[in-house]
C-alpha cells in the first residue's frame, strides 16, 4: 500500500533532535512518507544553537512547488519560520488551499534561549492553521497575556482560535516541577485537558516539534484532530520514557522516536 505522504516546513537541526530531522524520523514512525522545505539552517547540538541562517523565502517557495507538484501531500506541518517574508511565501500556499491539514508549531525561541523566529511570522500562518500546537510561552507571546496555569492556558487556547485555527493546543510540559504534563485543546467550542504523568528526564529536545509532527501524521492517515492529538501526546509520552537513560550529547538529549528503548 503506498503510504500517505506527509510535508514538514522547517528549519535543519544538525544535532538530530529536532527541526526537519526530526519531523521526519516521527513520520517514518508513524508510519508515513515524510517531504520537507527547509526554512533555514542552524548549528545546533544538544547544549544549545550556534547559529542560524534563513533560507531566502524564494528558496522556500522553490522547494514548495517541487513536493506539492509532484507528490499528493495529506497533511502539513509548519516549524521554525525565521522571518514574516518566508512565512509570506508558505502563506501563499496555504491560501490557495495546497496545505491540508496545516499544523502550525509556532517555534519562536529554541530551548537553549536562541531566537529561531517571530511573533508576525507565526501570526501570518494562524488563519490557515487546522492545529496550531504553541506552549506556554509562545502562546503568551501571540497573545500578550501570562499563561502560566491551566486556567490561563485555557483562555489562551480560547483566544488563539478565535483568531483562525480550527482547534488550538496549548501545552504544558515544558516547565518543571507539576507532577502531571497537561495540556489543553480547545476547538468546535469544546475544551478538553489532555493529561500523562511527566517524565523526569533530560532528553527532551525536539518534544514541541515531534508532537506537532505527530498530529500531523495522524491526520494524513485520518484521525480527527482530537484523535490525532491524543495519540500525538502518547507517542512523545512513549518517546521521552525510551530516551531516559541514554547518553547522546552532553545537554538536552534527542527523544526515542522509534521506541528503541521502550
Amino acid at each position: 500500500m503506498t503510504p500517505r505522504t506527509v510535508l514538514t516546513i522547517a528549519g535543519s537541526d544538525s544535532g538530530g533532535g529536532a527541526g526537519i530531522q526530526a519531523d521526519l524520523k516521527v513520520f517514518a514512525a508513524l508510519g508515513a512518507y515524510g517531504t520537507s522545505v527547509i526554512t533555514s539552517v542552524t548549528a545546533q547540538n544538544t547544549c544549545g544553537v550556534d547559529a542560524v541562517l534563513s533560507l531566502p523565502p524564494q528558496t522556500v517557495t522553490d522547494q514548495l512547488e517541487s513536493v506539492l507538484t509532484d507528490f499528493t501531500v495529506r497533511a502539513v506541518k509548519t516549524g521554525t519560520l525565521g522571518s514574516p517574508a518566508i512565512a509570506d511565501a508558505v502563506a501563499v500556499a496555504a491560501g490557495e488551499g495546497r496545505l491540508p491539514h496545516l499544523v502550525v508549531d509556532p517555534v519562536l525561541v529554541a530551548t537553549s534561549g536562541r531566537r529561531l523566529g517571530t511573533v508576525a511570522a507565526v501570526e501570518r500562518l494562524l488563519p490557515f492553521a487546522r492545529v496550531a500546537t504553541p506552549n506556554r510561552a509562545e502562546a503568551a507571546a501571540l497573545t500578550g497575556a501570562r499563561v502560566e496555569t491551566v486556567e490561563e492556558m485555557i483562555v489562551a487556547a480560547k483566544a488563539l482560535a478565535a483568531g483562525g485555527p480550527e482547534y488550538v493546543v496549548v501545552t504544558g510540559g515544558d516547565t518543571d516541577g507539576d507532577e502531571a504534563a497537561v495540556d489543553v485543546l480547545h476547538g468546535e467550542d469544546v475544551t478538553t485537558q489532555l493529561r500523562a504523568a511527566r517524565v523526569s528526564t533530560r532528553h527532551n529536545h525536539g518534544t514541541g516539534c515531534s508532537f506537532s509532527a505527530a498530529i500531523a501524521a495522524r491526520l494524513a492517515l485520518g484521525d480527527s484532530v482530537p484523535v490525532a492529538v491524543a495519540a500525538a501526546k502518547e507517542y512523545v509520552t512513549r518517546a521521552l520514557i525510551g530516551a531516559r537513560g541514554w547518553e547522546l550529547g552532553a545537554g538536552r538529549g534527542p527523544l526515542d522516536h522509534f521506541s528503541w528503548s521502550v
